[in-house]
């Protein structure tokens, strides 16, 4: 009896029973409101950093090359800083936040450099390019005055004014907006990933794609594409995403003869696209509706045009390349068992829920993600009881409701711990650039570069975006690149909303470009395929990033104007990427003069379709653009299937 009570008390158990105290804060705070968002964040970003810490340690210890003593007494000390700043906050949020506001007690003041040296310690551990990049800004913020460059010279400021900004101030640092919007709008549509993640209903919908498919060997790789849109829906990580479906779709590509390099790079391609697609849209869409001041579904409507261009390039690229590496013999589709299925019309019944609930009844977003995330609980919930209490069915004799219930909080606390502490890393950094005065400097740079031509402001911000990019994820991308490059833009007459997609768009480009990419690491290491080929051939295929980017600038009612004007300027901008699509990929003819002549007429055409600002000629060329594309399809298809390449054949196209 002792040893089962004993069994209880495990570290695991612990971390439980935290997340469980976390949700439950959270579901009360999206209720009712009470105490505001920077109460909430005071309270709950220690809570959540616990959590991070506590879920990093059981996976490899905090410092896997010293000794356990240290990391036991690591734990228990870091810890120890968050149960205390909660139990201070607790307590004296409102004197700190109110009546001591600019004149904090030293008692303020160490528990905020307590917090921040924390959020540091745990930025080199998890994210150590925000790390070095918050250390040099922290000896500039310091000593600027010394900066033998005009440019950068700033006066100087205080080590005790660094650390009340980036804590205990709570406009920016780590208490700031950025881990406010974690817990509270972002932290609610995560509910809508944990639940599906509590009843498995990510496995449901690959099988459900992969039946989907179809019965042709070149609708294999399509179960990727699909698969990532849904699961994409609700996941605010490239990453992730390639974790939860390249799990399924990688080894089923290869099962059909795909290329380890072809499959990893489709995969990193869907899941590229998944942080395109509302409604979550990489967590980036939050933050844009914050800069914009606007309701978050004039982000979604927005957010499906783009998604809705990408994916028709991203689709045809894929089916183009399957008919060159792979012969066309049919294949045997699986059966789907029927509680999959029920999983699956579920999953979608939500999403399909909360469009209606913010676009049709006008609900705000955190109250339906909170309605979305009951609906779909409900009907998981039914669908668990029906199949096991009533039908016996195999496919849930394992599970158990408080199982799946578990799992539904702990991955709650998993990802909105994660988020928290990337947006507390990225709060001290703004609140860095804030004091300093460099986002104003650079601003007045940039505005000064656009009097000279506005090309050459929006080629030096595609640069700055990749190369934040290489080593960021795409939130702290979006954030940088918006803050510091659109109000430049703004202020030479371009729309905002041109502007923010502008930054959105170059934040999902920078997670996969060189040298470095997460999706393309995860998918290559599934595959077992090279990561620098697998991120170069998923660079090709994602070719209608870089061209969106910057055909938002002269289509710019694709983003601005919803309605049917939006319709129709995303399928003029759909039909000149899925151009540039076959021009990439496509094969008209056996000549290779005459078919190099072919493709590069119409990326002509394209380049007109996309950025000729007479709309009329635009219009028209684009219907021969589209006639060309799909008698295009049609000649690769008959060259494709006539002429079954070899392995090396393979390995030599990619």
């Amino acid at each position: 009896m002792m040893g089962r009570v004993s069994s209880l008390f495990t570290l695991r158990n612990a971390t439980f029973l935290l997340a469980l105290f976390m949700f439950g804060w959270l579901l009360n705070y999206f209720n009712t409101g009470a105490g505001g968002a920077r109460n909430l964040a005071a309270l709950m970003v220690p809570v959540a950093i616990a959590l991070h810490i506590l879920y990093f340690y059981q996976e490899n210890w905090l410092y896997p090359r010293l000794p356990a003593l240290f990391n036991h007494a690591a734990l228990l000390v870091y810890l120890g800083i968050c149960a205390y700043t909660f139990y201070y906050f607790y307590f004296n949020f409102q004197a700190v936040a109110i009546f001591r506001m600019g004149s904090y007690t030293q008692h303020d003041f160490i528990v905020g450099l307590l917090m921040v040296l924390l959020v540091m310690e745990l930025s080199r551990l998890m994210h150590p390019v925000l790390f070095w990049v918050n250390v040099v800004m922290i000896v500039y913020t310091i000593w600027g005055y010394l900066s033998p460059v005009d440019f950068f010279w700033h006066p100087g400021t205080t080590f005790y004014r660094l650390i009340t900004s980036s804590s205990v101030e709570f406009a920016t640092g780590v208490f700031g907006l950025y881990a406010q919007l974690a817990l509270t709008l972002i932290a609610a549509f995560l509910m809508l990933a944990a639940v599906a993640a509590g009843f498995d209903a990510q496995n449901a919908l690959v099988n459900v794609m992969r039946r989907l498919a179809g019965r042709s060997r070149h609708t294999i790789p399509q179960t990727a594409v699909l698969s990532s849109v849904s699961v994409g829906m609700v996941s605010g990580s490239g990453a992730a995403n390639t974790a939860v479906t390249g799990s399924f779709t990688i080894p089923l590509m290869k099962r059909y003869g795909i290329p380890p390099v072809f499959a990893g790079a489709v995969e990193t391609s869907a899941s590229m696209g998944g942080l395109i697609m509302p409604p979550l849209m990489g967590v980036a869409g939050f933050l844009m509706a914050e800069f914009l001041s606007v309701p978050y579904w004039d982000v979604v409507v927005r957010g499906f045009a783009v998604a809705f261009v990408y994916f028709c390039s991203l689709t045809l690229a894929v089916y183009l390349l399957s008919v060159r590496l792979l012969p066309n013999d049919p294949i045997a589709t699986p059966s789907v068992p029927g509680y999959q299925q029920v999983k699956t019309a579920v999953f979608f019944g939500g999403i399909a829920f909360l469009v209606l609930l913010m676009g049709y009844w006008g609900f705000g977003a955190m109250r339906a993600a909170l309605w979305t995330s009951g609906f779909m609980f409900i009907g998981l919930l039914a669908a668990f009881l029906f199949f096991k209490h009533v039908l016996d069915d195999d496919q849930v004799r394992d599970e158990t409701l408080f199982g799946n219930l578990r799992k539904i909080v702990e991955t709650h606390a998993e990802m909105t711990s994660y988020i928290v502490l990337l947006m507390a890393t990225l709060g001290i950094m703004i609140g860095l650039f804030t004091v300093t005065g460099f986002i104003l400097r650079m601003g007045a740079m940039l505005v000064q570069l656009g009097d000279w031509h506005i090309m050459a402001t929006i080629l030096l911000a595609f640069a700055f975006g990749w190369l934040a990019g290489t080593g960021l994820p795409p939130t702290a991308t979006y954030i940088i690149v918006a803050i510091i490059i659109v109000p430049p833009l703004r202020e030479l007459g371009v729309d905002p909303w041109v502007a923010h997609f502008f930054a959105f768009l170059l934040a999902i480009w920078g997670e996969l470009s060189p040298p470095t990419s997460l999706t393309a690491a995860v998918a290559s290491r599934i595959a077992g395929a090279s990561f620098m080929r697998t991120m170069m051939v998923a660079l090709k295929i994602c070719f209608p990033i870089t061209i969106m980017s910057f055909a938002i600038f002269t289509r710019p009612e694709m983003v601005t104007t919803p309605g049917w004007g939006q319709i129709y300027h995303t399928l003029l901008v759909a039909v000149g990427t899925t151009s540039v699509t076959f021009a990439t990929f496509g094969t008209y003819t056996r000549s290779w003069m005459s078919n190099m002549a072919a493709k590069l007429s119409l990326a002509l055409a394209a380049a007109v379709v996309l950025f000729h600002p007479n709309e009329t000629l635009a219009v028209i060329v684009a219907l021969a653009a589209l006639a060309a594309t799909l008698y295009g399809v049609s000649r690769h298809r008959q060259y494709g299937q006539t002429h079954p390449p070899s392995p090396s054949a393979q390995a030599a196209e990619l």
